[in-house]
């Protein structure tokens, strides 16, 4: 069970630093607003992170 918790702490710091690299603050606050409302059941703050990530992604696009 440590190493699961272990692992998964070590892939979501990694995926947070690659966002933060790729995106910079935005993209941060889209993951944080999209884990918090995750973890507290709020479809409405999870909806606003996973919105902001999927502008940020599609930026170059449009």
């Amino acid at each position: 069970m440590p190493v699961l918790a272990l692992v998964s702490a070590v892939v979501f710091l990694t995926v947070e630093q690659y966002v933060e690299w790729k995106y910079g603050i935005a993209g941060i606050v889209g993951l944080l607003l999209l884990t918090v409302g995750i973890k507290a059941n709020s479809p409405g703050v999870s909806s606003a992170g996973a919105v902001l990530l999927a502008l940020l992604l599609a930026r170059p696009a449009l």
